[in-house]
């Protein structure tokens, strides 16, 4: 792995305070040194600083016995399971590995999860835009260098949904080309990244000319993700599902 690469790896063990001495020494020995892993850095601080605000509210006593009823049937199943490892551990080991699974995410919404987080960061930050859009043709020829790929991406937007500018971004472990539009009163973002080794969304419940794609809201986002070759696009926003669907076909007809 690249120095960049092991110090985004880290990011978040660093934000958490579980990065020993040696591994924070380093961290800052290298966002010393690297403009862009800085950037990463500050916009997931912020967007850490920004969540951690968030109101919370009590749940209504009536939601509450709601929960406590459903849970009690879980703790029956709980305790049996319990009984059953002292009998049968081979079996009690397979139910509890089955119980765990049942809860990661699947890879639709693993990948819809990290597109939202992902827009958040654009939206929380001070300065989103690293290149401002002259057009594609000014755009797109930033990132290179600063990418181990090239995006294509080939709109420049329009009236309906101009572009305002590109970004690097981060997309799960991997460094994006992030694009950013308007539409109204609405911020779009764009993230092209190489797809290798990411569990894609197995479920296709949209079309893009002929690239099958997956729509999805979540958190109060829209979002719409496909594959094109060896790359992976992730467009998000909370404009209205067909809005973003229109920007999309738009997006891959250039």
């Amino acid at each position: 792995m690249s120095e960049c690469e092991v110090t985004r790896a880290e990011l978040i063990d660093v934000l958490r305070g579980r990065a020993n001495e040696p591994e924070r020494a380093r961290f800052e020995r290298h966002l010393a040194t690297c403009a862009e892993c800085r950037k990463i850095f500050e916009r997931e601080k912020a967007l850490d600083s920004a969540l951690g605000k968030l109101p919370t509210h009590a749940l209504p006593s009536s939601l509450r016995e709601k929960l406590a009823a459903r849970a009690k049937p879980a703790q029956v199943k709980w305790s049996l399971l319990r009984r059953a490892a002292v009998l049968v551990p081979s079996i009690a080991a397979a139910a509890l590995l089955l119980l765990l699974v049942s809860r990661v995410l699947s890879p639709n919404q693993e990948l819809m999860s990290e597109a939202v987080n992902d827009h958040l960061r654009v939206l929380y930050a001070e300065h989103p835009v690293e290149i401002e859009s002259g057009g594609i043709h000014q755009v797109k020829p930033w990132f290179s260098g600063r990418l181990d790929f090239a995006p294509a991406v080939s709109f420049s937007g329009d009236d309906e949904f101009p572009m305002l500018g590109g970004a690097v971004g981060l997309f799960v472990d991997r460094k994006a080309a992030t694009f950013i539009f308007k539409h109204k009163l609405h911020t779009i973002t764009l993230f092209v990244f190489r797809d290798e080794g990411l569990s894609w969304p197995l479920r296709s419940n949209a079309s893009l000319g002929s690239l099958p794609a997956s729509a999805s809201h979540l958190r109060g986002f829209n979002t719409l993700l496909w594959r094109d070759g060896d790359l992976g696009y992730a467009l998000v926003s909370d404009v209205d599902a067909n809005e973003l669907l229109r920007l999309g076909n738009k997006i891959i007809a250039h």
